[in-house]
């Protein structure tokens, strides 16, 4: 878990010692120059303890000298934050002089105060040499390594999420419990009838259903299916939106009433067939309260639901069924375990016995035998790691937990923070891939790799993630591209309890009272805040939390939100975009070091989002039908990332910026200077109005375009080489043009809709489409 702390630091300090164009670092600045003795003493004993403590191979079968590498790693991780918050300080108060600002707390420092942290790191390097190392065996393999020797060996190119592996839809012990769900879904009942899945966490029941509403036969027999989570955390108004998404209702249903919403589902499903499958169900309340919302209109229509709880299974009786699920057997844990880990090739002799050790020792639940292959999956096949593993669980007493934590232990350093961070989330909290990836890059967890950007090796991470099945897939593209994922119940549970111990975040369920927030967050040093409720900013405006680094806000307000700047002022990343406030957080400008911004705004685009120098990602939520952005915005020379959810109204750019992504965006000014503008733009989404040339050609490395028209003005479009997703509407487009793009060398994909092109044949030849993988044509 120091790993990401560690890395920060040495950046920080590398910055500091050869001022690389840090908007926040003045090169000659006397008090950075008369330290940077001491900066690089400091990143020289940082980097010989880091290269020596992080060979090491944390081997349980030696615990004493596990326990002080252990130890070792805690206290390194806390004076590397201690640090770094002390350089941060620093470096905030240095602009704020410059700048003329005032901050209305004494915590920013005017010095860098780094030799007791030197003297610390000093002690650790004494400390670590009389280890006794001999008896620790140095890891040779690729399990531990530099971030940069570990992703520039991975066998991923040019395309990490679009990776899957064979094994991904291997199920074992479920097609008779698939035969019996399918004939009581079937079965000639014309009321609507409830079947139960009810089991254990982790034993295979969400599997189970996605399996039978994946089923052809089912798909055919209902003329509707749904789908829909419930989770502990149960509000009505959520499962309705779920479920009206589900079966494709595309109005903004978050602005209707409870009844408009109820209204609507009864509508559509009234009169047909549906199977609506309501996935991790709690609560008999939950199961009384969607039954209400309805029609009992005798169309033989279906809810299938998953439990953990007896009582809510049992409480479809008496004319539904309950299927409990049973544990697997030893052998079929074992062929679940082979079959993940060898993808269907024999397992080699000696390997056997440990193997089958491992599986029966997973007692049956087929989350911890996937786990468990993840782990074996990934590692280099050696006997003495096997039998090493199978010696471990035996000696775990706590259940399958425990069995899952083994799997934490055997990731390598750079992906323990990625992994824990998932436990921060809500429960069963669908998290976009590419939203992750900027939180990951934000936070610091990623690291630069040759010559691969952050957001492709963050990528690598998540699918190194997926592979070890601590990670689900919860949607792919068209292509098989990775969208959406989440965690097990179980897995999100262990990140938990492990973030707990490491001090990665303080997640918050229920209101805190005052007093114990602050405890939290000030003596057991937090670093970072999620939160799913309201929480008062209030009291840490006189003693601002300077170890604050994230909040993450899942509620639909945070009292006193106008106090977050003054409160936290080192943070890095800032989740609003659920508060639908009417106020914005003041002196926005104090976060120098803000990363990510997500957030609601109810009136004119903040200006004081323009000082965040340090800005890669801004995320915009607005009431308004248009975000209009000012001049100013193209200082941020770190932005990487703007999304909005309504269209963008970019101002006349004069020189050239950073971005990879921009989503839905109108350029008033023309666009003939794009290519100046966007040099480096990845993914664009463009609303063509006026009647011009568009020149994309001269972007070099645009791989995802969609592009709107006005639906009566035709466009002329030149497109790169580089493309591999292509969507037009209403670009009324002459059939000619169709000739360019099918010649197009890395099209994978490309979608038509309403009007983008104009005439009613296309002429195909043969030469055409080197790389399609879909076409899909609209209205």
């Amino acid at each position: 878990m120091a790993y990401a702390s560690l890395q920060n630091l040495m950046d920080n300090l590398k910055k500091l010692i050869h001022g690389n164009h840090h908007p926040l670092i003045n090169n000659l600045n006397p008090l950075i120059v008369s330290k940077r003795p001491l900066l690089k003493r400091l990143y020289q004993e940082l980097n010989s303890i880091i290269q020596t403590l992080f060979s090491i191979h944390e081997d349980p079968c030696n615990p004493h000298e596990l326990e002080k590498v252990r130890n070792l790693k805690k206290r390194l991780k806390d004076d590397a934050e201690e640090a770094q918050d002390t350089i941060d300080l620093f470096l905030s108060a240095l602009h704020f002089k410059n700048s003329g600002v005032s901050p209305t707390s004494d915590v920013l420092k005017t010095s860098l105060d780094l030799e007791k942290v030197l003297k610390s790191f000093k002690s650790m390097k004494a400390e670590l040499k009389a280890i006794n190392i001999g008896n620790m065996k140095i890891d040779t393999s690729s399990r531990i390594k530099h971030v940069s020797q570990y992703v520039a060996g991975t066998s991923y190119t040019r395309n990490p999420l679009g990776m899957k592996k064979p094994s991904d839809e291997i199920v074992v012990g479920l097609d008779r419990d698939v035969e019996i769900i399918r004939d009581k879904l079937t079965e000639d009942t014309k009321q609507l009838c409830v079947v139960s899945i009810v089991g254990m966490g982790g034993l295979g029941k969400t599997t189970l259903a996605t399996k039978l509403f994946n089923d052809p036969f089912l798909k055919y027999h209902f003329h509707i299916r749904a789908w829909a989570t419930v989770s502990q955390t149960y509000a009505k108004r959520d499962l309705l939106i779920q479920i009206l998404a589900s079966i494709g209702v595309q109005e903004d249903l978050e602005k209707d009433h409870d009844s408009k919403l109820r209204e609507k589902l009864h509508k559509k499903l009234m009169g047909r067939r549906y199977l609506l499958v309501v996935d991790d169900i709690w609560s008999i309340e939950a199961l009384d309260e969607l039954k209400m919302c309805l029609p009992h209109d005798n169309t033989a229509s279906r809810i299938m639901l998953t439990t953990r709880l007896n009582e809510v299974a049992l409480h479809v009786k008496p004319h539904g069924f309950v299927h409990a699920l049973p544990c697997l057997t030893e052998e079929e844990s074992w062929e679940l375990l082979k079959h993940k880990v060898f993808h269907g090739d024999e397992c080699p002799e000696r390997f056997i016995e440990p193997g089958r050790q491992i599986a029966r020792k997973c007692h049956g639940l087929p989350l911890s035998v996937v786990v468990m292959a993840g782990v074996l999956a990934n590692e280099p096949m050696n006997i003495d790691l096997w039998e090493e593993i199978a010696c471990s669980i035996s000696s775990y007493h706590k259940g399958n937990l425990e069995i899952l934590a083994l799997s934490y232990h055997h990731l390598p350093d750079h992906l323990r923070e990625c992994f824990l961070y998932l436990g921060g989330f809500p429960e069963d909290f669908e998290l976009v891939t590419e939203k992750l990836i900027w939180l990951w890059i934000a936070e610091g967890f990623i690291k630069e790799a040759g010559n691969r950007s952050l957001e492709d090796t963050a990528k690598t991470y998540l699918m190194d993630l997926i592979n070890k099945n601590l990670i689900i897939v919860a949607e792919r593209n068209v292509i098989g591209d990775v969208e959406a994922c989440k965690v097990h119940d179980l897995v999100r549970e262990l990140c938990m309890q492990k973030a707990k111990e490491e001090r990665c975040f303080l997640k918050l369920d229920s209101p805190p009272l005052s007093y114990q927030l602050r405890l939290a967050i000030l003596y057991d040093q937090q670093r970072r805040i999620f939160t799913n409720e309201d929480i008062s900013i209030m009291n840490f405006t006189l003693f601002p939390a300077r170890t604050i680094r994230s909040l993450l806000c899942f509620h639909t307000d945070i009292h006193s939100i106008t106090s977050i700047p003054c409160s936290f002022v080192l943070l890095k990343v800032l989740d609003l975009q659920k508060c639908r406030s009417r106020h914005f957080p003041h002196g926005l400008a104090l976060l120098v070091h803000l990363r990510y911004l997500a957030i609601w705004y109810p009136f004119k685009f903040p200006h004081s989002i323009c000082k965040l120098w340090s800005l890669q990602t801004l995320i915009l939520h607005t009431s308004y039908s248009t975000t209009c952005l000012p001049d100013a915005i193209q200082g941020l020379l770190n932005l990487r990332h703007i999304w909005s959810d309504t269209l963008i109204d970019l101002p006349y750019i004069g020189k050239p910026m950073n971005l990879q992504s921009i989503s839905s965006v109108k350029f008033e000014q023309g666009v003939d200077n794009l290519h100046k503008c966007f040099p480096i733009i990845k993914k664009l989404h463009l609303s063509c109005f006026k009647n011009e040339e568009y020149h994309l050609e001269l972007l070099p490395y645009l791989e995802t375009l969609e592009l709107v028209g006005s639906g009566f003005r035709r466009n002329r479009i030149w497109f790169p080489t580089t493309l591999k997703q292509l969507t037009l509407r209403e670009c009324c487009l002459p059939w000619s043009d169709m000739s360019t793009i099918q010649l197009l060398p890395n099209l994978e994909v490309l979608k038509l809709s309403h009007k983008a092109f104009m005439g009613t044949h296309w002429d195909a030849c043969e030469q055409q489409f080197q790389q399609l993988k879909l076409l899909k044509l609209g209205w």
